[in-house]
């Protein structure tokens, strides 16, 4: 595989792994994440890591997995043609955090590293991966801060990574169905291997490593404000959405059901509650009316003025 190293890859994840949930628990105070083991019957296994019932994190999973087989699934193969025919490793951590407060933003982050193999042929690898966020009582200062995260781990990297990964998170996260964006983006790439193997692992590293420099500081910052029965009952609304675009539209959930990967780890992903309502429509000039006629839409966050 010349310089392109798995177990390398492997023991970033597991240890961001376990970063992540020590900083969520901190952050929490009270809950502590409970972990699961599996085996996957065709090869491979994971560590599934859920938090729920916390002081702030109603639910929320971090999940490392590595998996491999002989042949790629459907999913994979229409999205890449070229690796039909090849065997293949599969591994990422990637996590959902649904807080309590309808004040602090649901978030999202997922890295991961695949190759596929074929005797006699050079390996064709790459790394994906990304943060977004899904706020329901956005601030313009808390949406800014994950952006500028975003923006500065990027720059080393060039001067249009941040606008070009920008761009695709919010092209990614978008509800076709409903004509607006799963919240307020952050960065989403995949197929990156054109800088090679160790700056392309460096570049996911960086993702990974931002993601709590992003995050906690939300959590802090919103983790005390008030909130009643309407703002939750919205809250659970807008989780549907949540709902709607990783069963409908996310690659990586249809990837992983088709490569018999396990299916409560998959769909810890999902809301502990969530709501539909016919027909909602905001109330002109509340809250909720704000994140639709402002929030959900693509934009340069970093230019605004307060």
């Amino acid at each position: 595989m010349a310089n392109v190293n798995l177990e390398t890859v492997k023991a970033f994840l597991l240890s961001l792994q376990d970063r992540i949930c020590a900083g969520l628990e901190q952050a929490d105070g009270q809950a502590t994440f409970v972990e699961d083991e599996w085996q996957r019957t065709e090869g491979g296994g994971g560590r599934t890591r859920v938090i729920r019932d916390g002081a702030v994190i109603e639910q929320g999973g971090v999940n490392y997995s590595h998996v491999f087989g002989k042949s790629m699934p459907a999913s994979a193969t229409a999205h890449r043609p070229e690796l039909a025919g090849r065997s293949f490793h599969a591994c990422g951590v990637s996590l959902v955090i649904h807080p309590k407060n309808p004040h602090i933003p649901t978030s999202h982050a997922n890295v991961r590293f695949f190759i596929a193999e074929k005797e006699g042929e050079a390996p064709i690898w790459w790394f994906g991966g990304g943060f977004d966020l899904t706020p329901f009582y956005p601030v313009l200062d808390d949406v800014k801060h994950w952006h500028q995260v975003a923006k500065d781990l990027c720059q080393p990297f060039g001067d249009t990574i941040y606008d070009d990964y920008k761009k695709w998170c919010d092209d990614y996260f978008y509800l076709k169905h409903r004509q607006e964006t799963r919240g307020v983006g952050g960065l989403f790439f995949d197929d990156l291997n054109k800088w090679g193997f160790d700056k392309s692992f460096a570049f996911m590293q960086a993702v990974g490593n931002g993601f709590l420099d992003a995050y906690l500081p939300l959590i802090e910052r919103r983790k005390e404000t008030p909130y009643g029965e309407h703002e939750r009952q919205f809250q659970l609304y807008r989780r549907g959405r949540y709902v709607e675009f990783n069963l409908v539209w996310d690659r990586g959930t249809l990837f992983g059901l088709q490569t018999g990967g396990r299916t409560e780890s998959i769909l810890m992903s999902m809301p502990p509650l969530a709501r539909w309502e016919y027909n909602f429509t905001p109330e002109p000039g509340s809250a909720e009316f704000a994140l639709y006629d402002h929030f959900l839409k693509p934009q340069d966050w970093l230019g605004q003025q307060n």
